[in-house]
């Protein structure tokens, strides 16, 4: 064996070593890669938990910080008992199998989760309506705050009290989420599509959101 051909040999052991080296380095930076996602995705995650929960303290911070009058409450109060009612009553027209495992709007928010028929009908109900889950979210934070307390009034007591309750929400609602959910609360009602809530009606929100209070 001359010296050219064991240098040959040579450089090709060298190639050689220097082509694992590369490859381990590629190992690494794919793992690398895969671990930056991962925290990416985590740190996302958290970022997006924490701007949620400091939506939510702020949601419950303003309704709790409402300066109404009782009268003016129970008002409100009565917009969102009747959108409340009237969704929870059109999922269950849609679903007409499941009226008996979903007798409450708790029940509905609960088990949509989980079950994409019923997460499909109520995001079908909610766009039927002009609304959104942030609106659901203000609307039942009011009801849990406030439905202890307040009374329902039917629309001709409250014509008599409030001529402008929209005017009334924006002037005295600061939240942005409060008052978009209590403006669509309105709006809703106003244009018909929400059931309206007699004097003699048998059944109190209390009885169809039990889980939402407890």
């Amino acid at each position: 064996m001359n010296n050219e051909t064991t240098t040959l040999i040579s450089l090709k052991e060298a190639m050689k070593r220097v082509d694992h080296k590369l490859q381990a380095l590629e190992a690494q930076f794919k793992e690398l890669d895969f671990t930056t996602d991962n925290l990416t995705q985590k740190f996302e995650y958290h970022s997006k938990t924490l701007a949620n929960q400091a939506a939510q303290d702020e949601l419950w911070t303003a309704v709790l910080s409402l300066k109404f009058t009782s009268m003016e409450l129970n008002i409100l109060y009565s917009y969102v008992i009747e959108v409340l009612i009237c969704l929870h009553t059109r999922v269950l027209e849609k679903l007409p199998d499941l009226v008996r495992g979903l007798p409450t709007l708790a029940s509905i928010l609960r088990r949509k989760v989980k079950n994409k028929h019923i997460r499909d009908v109520w995001e079908s109900v909610l766009e039927e309506y002009g609304l959104q889950e942030g609106d659901i979210t203000a609307l039942c934070t009011f009801f849990v705050a406030h439905g202890n307390k307040a009374e329902h009034y039917i629309d001709k007591v409250r014509r008599m009290y409030i001529r402008d309750v929209n005017f009334m929400i924006t002037n005295m609602v600061k939240n942005q989420a409060l008052q978009d959910g209590l403006l669509k609360a309105v709006q809703v009602v106003e244009k018909g599509k929400a059931v309206r809530v007699s004097e003699e009606q048998k059944s109190p929100l209390e009885e169809l959101i039990p889980s939402i209070k407890s």
